[in-house]
């Protein structure tokens, strides 16, 4: 009882780190595409529109 138990709390430690690894490889992936574009326009950031001050802005990561 002791071994399932265990394997199975390995298992759930397991399927917490490939979520994390695969969430944090995604977040990664979009600075970079976001970054190749800036190049790309040779811009100097992105502006997102605020929409409770009706104004633009450097979007944050």
């Amino acid at each position: 009882m002791g071994q399932l138990i265990f394997f199975a709390a390995v298992g759930a430690a397991a399927l917490y780190g490939y979520r994390a690894f695969k969430r944090e490889a995604e977040r990664v992936t979009a600075k970079v595409r976001r970054a190749e574009r800036e190049q790309a326009n040779r811009s100097q950031g992105t502006l997102v529109f605020d929409p409770k001050t009706g104004e633009y802005r450097p979007a944050k990561d």
